[in-house]
């Protein structure tokens, strides 16, 4: 109890002494897998909520037509209620969609409604459908550190807004046999995107999830994808936790749901190190994006 208590209290934060460290420009990462099941939405919550908690001004962009995203920040999404799609598709101002998470003040989301999945029949004839969601974040004037866009598991219009808007993506695979299935796919799309759309897009981050460490199976899935993706895979790996598949139910992330367990832990040392890799970004590469953006 005492260990959990202890953990608690780090991921948690409550007096506020603990920081992550702040890139020195926004980034906006492409949470993305278009294999259902694998811990996307869990993950793009769960970072957000740990960097928020710890000194992070974060925006989570739900661009998943389910909603899931916005659900486990108990965020409102029913029909109706101002969201990603007036966005996309009219143009609306992100300020005016975005919500504030409670008891977190530097979280907000854009919720998705059940009106996002037929934006893409929508966007069909419009010029230059692709950049939709960029133009939205480039006109965002709101001060932000981290953005995390929850794309949808598949690789149409939503997804590629998502990729041409981002300048990292960031890949959960869970440890299971099908880890690697589909994969190929999104990594080709990705490169075709980097082609004609977005040269600044990179695979910064692939966060491995599920983890058992009861089985050699996980193990044996964790070393292949070590062995190819070398360096951007965190050190950081997710357990198999019933507890982090419960939160969502109770409109929480797993960070305040419960603290004290080891997918808090977990994904709290997980956001950890994608802020220090942040930190480290090359001057060059910064000052390129910089300017893209404008800020």
């Amino acid at each position: 109890m005492a260990r959990e208590a202890q953990r608690a209290v780090r991921v948690l934060n409550p007096a506020g002494n603990v920081s992550m460290p702040r890139p020195s420009r926004r980034r906006v990462l492409a949470v993305a897998n278009q294999k259902g099941g694998v811990g996307k939405t869990t993950s793009a919550v769960n970072l957000a909520v740990a960097l928020a908690l710890h000194g992070n001004r974060v925006m989570v962009i739900d661009l998943d037509p389910q909603g899931n995203a916005s659900t486990g920040l108990g965020v409102e999404h029913g029909a109706g209620v101002p969201s990603v799609y007036e966005a996309l598709v009219d143009g609306t101002p992100l300020e005016e969609v975005a919500q504030r998470v409670d008891g977190i003040p530097s979280l907000q989301c854009i919720p998705a409604t059940i009106d996002l999945a037929g934006a893409e029949v929508e966007l069909v004839n419009v010029v230059a459908r692709e950049a939709r969601l960029e133009k939205s974040i480039a006109a965002y004037g709101g001060e932000v550190d981290y953005i995390f866009i929850d794309c949808p598991p598949s690789l149409g219009l939503l997804t590629v807004n998502a990729l041409v808007a981002a300048e990292e993506v960031l890949i959960p695979i869970q440890c299971e046999y099908y880890a690697l299935e589909g994969l190929g796919q999104l990594l080709r799309n990705i490169e075709l995107v980097k082609a004609h759309l977005n040269s600044r897009l990179r695979v910064s981050t692939i966060l491995l999830t599920m983890y058992d460490k009861r089985t050699k199976l996980a193990d044996q899935v964790e070393q292949e994808v070590r062995g190819h993706f070398n360096e951007i895979v965190l050190d950081s790996v997710v357990p198999r936790s019933v507890r982090v598949s419960e939160a969502p139910g109770y409109g929480q992330s797993i960070m305040t749901y419960d603290p004290g367990s080891r997918g808090a832990s977990s994904y709290f040392e997980a956001a950890e190190e994608i802020a220090l890799r942040g930190v480290k970004m090359s001057p060059g590469r910064q000052g390129r994006a910089n300017q893209k953006g404008g800020e």
